[in-house]
């Protein structure tokens, strides 16, 4: 179980500058960067290492000073994926961008094959946005992480769909996502009738277990006892 940070498979992003100069200065500009892990803090929304490109530079008319320059805990709120804009996207609330802080420092990363090449379908501020998924983020060792009811992954992908949030990355967990996959299922509409769980499911904790004889009931019990007869 990794703690505090990891390496995710890298994408290219567009970075709001803003987010470099404690947000004094650089507003609606952008920097390129490459993404290259996540960190989980409890209470905060993801962030991420970033190792900057330099490639918006016209080297031409002034140097490159941010090229292989890196950046730790760089928020989910400042990271556009690396698409043709013809306008940068607005930045959205981060509320809307990942709607559940992280619950631990400890995650794993997980990227789910079957699901990476759908088109997905993100619920955004009660709205159905298209997306792009990248990985999946999901967490333990913590009360709120190990609660079957509390329970959250995020689904760390980027809206595809056109318009103002074109291209922002955002973390949503299952009940903000749909996956479609036509070959392999018809895409549902409406919500399912579901309901978090606040049961967890224990073999030990059944009163057979107070029973030696039921407990060590193996393979062979049988032909031993038939043995000492």
């Amino acid at each position: 179980m990794a703690y505090l940070i990891s390496n995710i498979p890298y994408f290219k992003v567009w970075v709001r500058k803003e987010f470099t100069c404690n947000h004094e200065r650089y507003h609606g500009e952008f920097v390129h960067g490459l993404v290259i892990a996540v960190t989980t803090m409890p209470d905060r929304c993801l962030s991420f290492q970033v190792i900057f490109t330099g490639c918006e530079t016209d080297h031409s008319e002034e140097p490159n000073v941010l090229g292989g320059a890196m950046w730790a805990r760089m928020p989910i709120t400042s990271l556009c994926y690396d698409l043709d804009y013809t306008e940068w996207p607005e930045k959205m609330e981060t509320h809307l961008v990942q709607p559940w802080d992280c619950p631990s420092h400890h995650h794993a990363i997980v990227t789910f094959d079957r699901c990476k090449p759908s088109a997905w379908l993100a619920k955004i501020d009660g709205g159905f946005y298209q997306a792009k998924y990248i990985t999946t983020i999901d967490f333990s060792e913590s009360e709120i992480a190990d609660s079957p009811d509390q329970h959250k992954q995020s689904h760390l992908m980027y809206v595809t769909q056109p318009g103002k949030w074109f291209g922002n990355i955002i973390a949503l967990p299952n009940n903000r996502v749909r996956v479609t996959s036509p070959a392999l299922w018809e895409t549902g509409k409406g919500a399912p009738d579901f309901c978090p769980s606040e049961y967890t499911h224990c073999a030990e904790e059944d009163s057979s277990y107070q029973d030696p004889s039921y407990v060590f009931n193996n393979l062979y019990a049988e032909d031993k006892n038939a043995e000492k007869k």
